[in-house]
């Protein structure tokens, strides 16, 4: 397991869920939701900026909008243009994309199931869809050794 932490990114259509991990990369954990939009990829970078002020960040992981069968639709195309946007903002930490079907659902279950209702759950379900994303790659990393999922270009 590389050393350093990740970020994790859950990016929608309304608002952006980020988590983060620890330094060792073995729990990830909320940060925020940034709303979408004017700004957003700014606020990103400058969360990632202060993170780095403290310990070294290896990676962007960044959850891909698959369907069940493991084809990609409009969002995912939607979801690349703005991981390549993303990749360009934080260069040289490299952004990767890894699969997150049904992270939002299993989210949503999970906060509904320890009581979170109507509009608290809506404020924090990005970051728990992100924080969702981030661990599956940090154990999907820890058990195969390798970086899950495919690095992003820059493009210009």
């Amino acid at each position: 397991m590389r050393p350093g932490v990740r970020l994790g990114i859950d990016p929608g259509d309304a608002r952006i869920g980020v988590a983060r991990s620890d330094p060792s990369g073995f729990l990830a954990t909320p940060v925020e939701t940034v709303r979408r939009g004017r700004g957003d990829l700014a606020r990103i970078g400058r969360i990632l900026a202060e993170i780095a002020e403290s310990s070294e960040v290896v990676e962007v992981v960044v959850g891909l909008p698959r369907s069940l069968s493991g084809g990609e639709g409009p969002a995912a195309s939607k979801v690349r243009e703005f991981a390549a946007a993303l990749a360009r903002r934080v260069a040289p930490v490299p952004v990767r994309l890894v699969d997150e079907r049904l992270s939002t659902v299993s989210a949503e279950a999970m906060l509904r199931d320890r009581g979170r209702k109507g509009t608290a759950r809506r404020a924090v379900v990005d970051q728990a869809a992100a924080v969702l994303i981030l661990q599956h790659a940090l154990d999907t990393e820890r058990a195969t050794g390798t970086a899950p999922g495919e690095t992003v270009e820059e493009t210009a």
